[in-house]
């Protein structure tokens, strides 16, 4: 049960200018007629008049505690001889005494509790330690106090039994990586069974998942490895790629012998750009090329069937 623990002030500025009013006109009127036989038969007013005194003010108590006044988020449960009645509040209202009776007063207002599941193996046999933040509020304050004798015990152990039973069925990979969609299939589980107590459960979020560390490096190796092995097979596919382009382009620069000529010059041009040393380009078989070629390569005849005559280091000889 919930009970008020902090004063209302309002309630009690009204009982307290109720009780005084009613003290003053009962202590004016029954008061002081009982007060005069007191004197007429005992010789004194305070025979009669000290507990017609007390009397009086407890019965200003009785009505001035009549007075309700609840704020927003409070409600009262209200029995009459036992039997439930209805449920009061907020604002201003009446409860007559001794048939009525107040069962409790709940707070309607957004509760948030933790949760926790300790020493719960997963589905893969990993001990795991699960904290989780569980947010309900009281939906039906009937059912909250007369169907159940703690309804906040109650829904930390339906929390408590849904966080183990669902660390249970799950692997340690799944239960780490998908951390949204296992707190809305617990928020689902633990709302049925709170229902039945009146309690509408919001939202439940996971906080903490405590594993072993040695535990923890294994998955991080083990994350590492399938990064490089997804990167190697981005490379090997982006090869493949390369290679079925340059066999595209193959094919349709074969259907044309231009095309092939204007290939390799581009080619050379790059050849020579890339490189520090000097290409000499001639048709094969045309001796002036070679002549050429030859001087500019040591400035001496050369012939293609001497063996003892090398090209001087810097220089490409290239036939076309």
């Amino acid at each position: 049960m919930n009970f008020r623990t902090n004063i209302n002030t309002v309630q009690n500025f009204v009982r307290g200018v109720t009780w005084v009013l009613c003290f003053a006109v009962l202590a004016i009127f029954p008061l002081s007629p009982l007060m005069l036989l007191s004197t007429n038969i005992f010789r004194t007013g305070w025979v009669i008049g000290v507990p017609t005194l007390i009397f009086n003010m407890w019965l200003a108590g009785v009505i001035s505690g009549m007075f309700f006044i609840s704020p927003e988020w409070e409600r009262v449960v209200l029995l009459r001889l036992g039997k439930f009645e209805s449920v009061r509040g907020p604002g201003f209202f009446i409860i007559p005494p001794f048939i009525y009776s107040v069962a409790a007063i709940v707070d309607t207002r957004i509760e948030v509790n933790q949760v926790q599941a300790t020493a719960t193996l997963t589905k893969d046999n990993v001990p795991t330690k699960v904290t989780a933040a569980l947010e309900f509020k009281v939906e039906d304050p009937k059912k909250a106090i007369l169907d159940v004798q703690n309804f906040r015990s109650s829904v930390t152990w339906l929390s408590e039994e849904a966080l183990k039973n669902t660390i249970g069925s799950l692997d340690l990979k799944d239960l780490l990586s998908e951390r949204d969609q296992i707190a809305e299939t617990l928020r689902d589980q633990i709302d049925v069974g709170a229902a039945v107590y009146g309690i509408d459960v919001r939202a439940v979020r996971i906080t903490d998942i405590d594993t072993p560390q040695s535990l923890v490096e294994e998955l991080a190796v083990i994350a590492r490895a399938r990064r490089a092995s997804e990167a190697k097979q981005i490379q090997a596919d982006a090869e493949v790629l390369v290679a079925r382009k340059i066999g595209e382009a193959s094919d349709i620069l074969s259907k044309s012998k231009d095309s092939i000529r204007l290939r390799e010059l581009q080619t050379l041009t790059e050849i020579s750009k890339e490189t520090g040393n000097m290409v000499i380009v001639y048709p094969y078989g045309d001796r002036n090329g070679q002549e050429i070629a030859n001087g500019r390569a040591g400035n001496v005849p050369w012939n293609f069937d001497s063996s003892r005559r090398s090209v001087p280091e810097g220089v490409d000889v290239k036939k076309s």
